[in-house]
């Protein structure tokens, strides 16, 4: 269709030392040596701020796949990669690809991938464009890696439906795998964001497991009317003054469409703000 591309020079790969990457070229190169033989490439995605439940998404891509790579394109001003580098090269991952802005978005880029529907849902709703720059960058990282799977956290479960009806919808041929979410002994879901809570503000973001749990019981108790479930949940938030509700909603966990009752697998997301650090959680029920 004359729009092909110069292959690349091929870089040797090597299992011995964890390579950090930082062109497309090399890190193109780099994973079709990796997956010669019929190797299989496991990739986790991340913004940087490695915490457990990043580490559990590496270990499941380990279980997985004979090779496995992270990404880590950062905001340098927001988290600091060399911590993160230190980390994953204990963790035995074999290629970090670490790029800079101007290499993943040089001067002149106008295209975008956007999911219709599905990204002005959710998080979509209170940030918009949020998805589709979510989707851009997933897919670049799809094609310069071009990983078997792919491997994402329960706890942003919108993304990760998007995400995967992105991969349907272009015929992608990489394996969208959701790992479990990891909490702290009290419930809270790890996040990046966790560390910005002081010491009274992580108590109170403790109300988004609360209110999540409190649904939970009352599905339990064979309850079904989501209206009745998410006005539990916001009375729930109501005991904790310094946390504003963004929204707390049950959707179809595919099309992320409001369902006016639980009936099947259903997805009960919350986020809320807890004085100005946003976060997320959410429960499966059903399943």
């Amino acid at each position: 269709m004359g729009c092909g591309h110069r292959s690349a020079e091929v870089v040797p790969f090597s299992k011995q030392f964890m390579k950090l990457v930082t062109t497309i070229s090399e890190m193109r190169s780099l994973c079709r040596s990796a997956k010669s033989g019929g190797k299989r490439l496991g990739l986790v995605p991340t913004m940087g701020a490695l915490h457990a439940g990043h580490l559990s998404l590496v270990h499941a891509a380990r279980s997985r796949s004979e090779v496995v790579a992270a990404s880590i394109f950062v905001n340098p001003t927001q988290f600091g990669p060399n911590e993160d580098f230190a980390i994953l090269e204990r963790e035995g991952v074999e290629l970090v690809f670490a790029p800079s802005v101007q290499e993943m978005y040089p001067a002149g880029l106008v295209t975008r991938v956007t999911v219709d529907g599905l990204s002005d849902r959710l998080c979509g709703k209170s940030r918009p464009g949020h998805f589709c720059g979510v989707t851009t960058v997933v897919a670049k990282l799809f094609h310069i890696i071009e990983p078997d799977f792919a491997f994402f956290g329960q706890k942003d479960a919108a993304q990760h439906a998007i995400i995967r009806h992105m991969v349907r919808d272009l015929n992608m041929s990489v394996s969208v795998e959701v790992c479990p979410i990891v909490r702290e002994p009290d419930g809270l879901a790890l996040s990046s964001r966790n560390a910005y809570l002081g010491a009274e503000e992580r108590k109170s973001a403790l109300v988004l497991h609360r209110s999540l749990m409190r649904v939970q019981k009352l599905f339990g108790s064979k309850e079904r009317d989501s209206a009745r479930l998410i006005e539990a949940a916001r009375r729930e938030f109501a005991t904790e003054a310094g946390v504003r509700l963004d929204y707390f909603e049950v959707v179809d966990p595919d099309t992320l469409e409001p369902q006016s009752r639980v009936e099947g697998i259903t997805l009960v997301a919350v986020a809320g703000f807890v004085g100005k650090t946003r976060l997320i959680d959410n429960v499966v029920l059903g399943a």
